[in-house]
């Protein structure tokens, strides 16, 4: 297996070279790749910054001539976005690592963002796992190891940190999975208060002969689903889980952002969508909890979430907002199902978050909202209810058929 070690070979020349050797021990061909900007590669490269520059068609000698350091770690991160994608795609690499400081990890996560799901991608940095400065995987499968010690030098933590890196990514390439490349997929939205509809309505989907991904609404999973539906990855969506939309909001921490629902609606996807967990606003520990919320209905999830009821008033607002999304769709690949018993788990009769007017009034806010030729099954059931759950699925079924 070909692999490529990305990074700044001016400035950590040796560093990226002792990886390289480490995958070469281990069987797999190492393919340096240089993405630097100042000085000369300290040792040899495979692939030189003027060529990745090339295949990315852009004249860096400008850049580079200036020595402007935001602007050569900008230039590069483009040219490396540009690179790695088409190296993946002719077969000259099956596999990327990199290591980087604050430049070099920006310069990686830019050409790693490019790469498709399941390429590997492994990052060993100085920002990983420094919760003041998140790093942007953009809904990729990076991997990220924290590099312990700067990432400048040879010592006997860094070289420990980078032969397990090595090996990490030697095992990745050679992974093998069976693929099921003759099942049509359909993208599933959960979460933990919509478990039950969702493992049934998949179960129903399976046996028809789909394969089924589950994405957990938690933001990270809204914008991931959505990325890979704009990708064309799948048949059909079921949509059973909107809670993402209740942060967006009112202002808790999984929001999806405002392009939530365009994905589908852009690709022609057939789409069931419901309104799952609409019902809650998603917060960290209590303590996190916004004191202008202080007089809100709240449950503990658990320790590091806390759960607020969505108001009436609220919950009118998101009916308007997603009737306006569902708007965009064809309608002749949409079907809305209203689970009128409840829109969670701990958010039917006699649980904590049972409110009936709300619920209404997000119903009947989005009833009204959409297009009179768009399917409304208004279900006296909750979310979780079996029978809601096989329903959403036969009608996916048939949206796809």
């Amino acid at each position: 297996m070909r692999i490529a070690v990305l990074g700044t070979y001016d400035s950590k020349g040796d560093e990226l070279a002792f990886i390289a050797e480490q995958i070469a021990t281990r069987g797999h061909t190492p393919v340096r790749i240089d993405v630097g900007s100042y000085g000369p590669p300290t040792v040899p490269v495979d692939v030189t910054r003027q060529q990745v520059a090339m295949i990315a068609g852009l004249d860096l000698s400008a850049v580079w001539a200036a020595r402007d350091r935001g602007a050569c770690v900008a230039a590069m991160a483009q040219a490396a976005a540009a690179y790695l994608p088409y190296a993946v795609a002719d077969g000259q690499v099956e596999g990327v690592v990199a290591i980087g400081g604050g430049g070099g990890t920006s310069i990686a996560l830019a050409a790693m963002r490019a790469l498709p799901v399941g390429v590997p991608k492994l990052l060993v940095s100085t920002l990983a796992g420094n919760p003041t400065s998140p790093l942007d995987l953009g809904q990729r499968d990076i991997v990220l190891m924290p590099s312990i010690v700067d990432v400048a030098g040879l010592n006997r933590i860094s070289r420990r940190i980078f032969a397990q890196a090595a090996a990490a990514i030697c095992s990745m390439v050679t992974a093998k999975v069976e693929a099921h490349a003759d099942k049509p997929l359909i993208a599933a939205s959960m979460f933990g208060n919509t478990t039950t509809a969702v493992n049934v309505a998949r179960h129903v989907l399976e046996d028809a002969g789909y394969e089924v991904l589950v994405f957990h609404a938690t933001g990270t999973g809204g914008r991931t689903m959505e990325g890979l539906i704009a990708s064309g990855w799948f048949a059909g969506v079921l949509d059973l889980t909107l809670t993402e939309w209740a942060d967006e909001l009112v202002g808790g921490i999984l929001g999806a952002g405002p392009t939530r629902l365009h994905a589908a609606s852009a690709a022609g996807v057939p789409t069931v969508v419901s309104t799952g967990c609409l019902d809650m606003v998603n917060f960290g520990p209590r303590a996190t909890v916004p004191p202008r919320f202080a007089d809100r209905l709240l449950y503990q999830h658990n320790d590091a979430v806390t759960l607020m009821r969505t108001t009436p008033d609220e919950s009118a607002q998101l009916g308007r907002i997603i009737g306006e999304k569902l708007n965009r769709y064809d309608p002749a690949k949409l079907a809305v199902c209203l689970p009128e018993g409840g829109l969670s788990e701990i958010g039917r009769s006699g649980h904590p978050f049972h409110d009936a007017a709300a619920d209404t009034a997000l119903h009947d806010t989005l009833v009204a909202a959409l297009h009179d030729e768009i399917a409304v099954d208004r279900w006296n059931a909750d979310v979780n209810d079996t029978a809601f759950a096989e329903h959403c699925a036969r009608q996916l079924l048939n949206l796809m058929a």
